[in-house]
């Protein structure tokens, strides 16, 4: 038979997944979480199972960076992808190995094109103490402010919570919450009036504000002087092992892994 790429789909713990494998691979590492890692993840995923002469396959399944922790942890995938640090709360025995940076970017329509926002701006526009864009410097439009977040069990919204609001201010109760970066990016850019946050991977069609003057772009989260950014991780039950661990540690060392890397994130090292 013809090797090919096979695309399928399947549903692991109530989310798509995609297939990156072939019919004749010996070994299928199966991966589910976070959907800001996801695009790397397949991306990776692909270039290895090129590298690898297709013996090795990959189901990867979107879902929220809390879902794949605890799909690793029952067993149910090989690999959860983590946009957000461990905490005291996940389950025992897991190991959180870091593969990329990211950066956090807020986002309004290209209609409201911010020149930026200060950390004390945002806090009061996503606690709802500020809800009108007219209370707003260089907003360019008026009217109330329509809130969009991730949900809880999203690694960027934790990541967003840590950098931009810090542990005394919550999002406003009346934010529209999505459970994907896409369902936020394309919320803000059919609302003139929306601002929200995603990954830096999911800014075309939106305009990504700057952070304390700083733009939020690649080049910037590379420097470091973009203060808005997070550790992407690969979560595995105990130290990788196996074919997991073949994977991680080629993502992490290899310099064909570290050229995807740096095509929309940030390398370790």
């Amino acid at each position: 038979m013809k090797r090919r790429t096979v695309i399928y789909a399947c549903v692991i713990a109530g989310a798509l997944a995609i297939g990156v494998a072939v019919a004749a691979a010996k070994t299928t590492l199966t991966m589910s979480g976070s959907t800001s890692v996801a695009p790397l993840a397949r991306a990776l995923a692909t270039k290895y199972v090129g590298v690898t002469h297709h013996t090795v396959g990959f189901r990867i399944a979107e879902g929220q960076s809390d879902i794949g922790i605890n799909d690793v942890a029952h067993g149910r995938v090989t690999i959860g992808n983590s946009s957000r640090d461990p905490l005291p709360s996940d389950p025992h025995g897991l190991t959180f190995t870091p593969v990329a940076r990211d950066a956090v970017c807020v986002i309004t329509n290209p209609s409201n094109a911010l020149g930026g926002l200060s950390q004390a701006q945002i806090q009061s526009i996503f606690s709802g103490q500020v809800r009108n864009w007219s209370d707003i410097p260089g907003a360019h439009v008026s009217g109330p402010i329509d809130l969009v977040t991730r949900s809880g069990a999203s690694g960027t919204a934790d990541a967003f919570q840590n950098i931009f609001l810090g542990p005394s201010l919550h999002p406003a109760t009346s934010a529209a919450q999505k459970s994907s970066n896409g369902l936020v990016q394309n919320t803000v850019a059919h609302d003139k009036s929306a601002i929200g946050y995603v990954s830096l991977d999911f800014v075309n069609g939106v305009h990504p504000v700057a952070y304390k003057g700083v733009a939020c772009n690649l080049r910037n989260a590379k420097s470091g002087t973009y203060g808005g950014t997070r550790n992407f991780y690969m979560v595995t039950r105990g130290a990788p092992k196996g074919a997991a661990k073949k994977f991680i540690k080629w993502v992490r060392s290899n310099a064909a892994a570290r050229a995807i890397v740096s095509t929309h994130w940030v390398p370790l090292h």
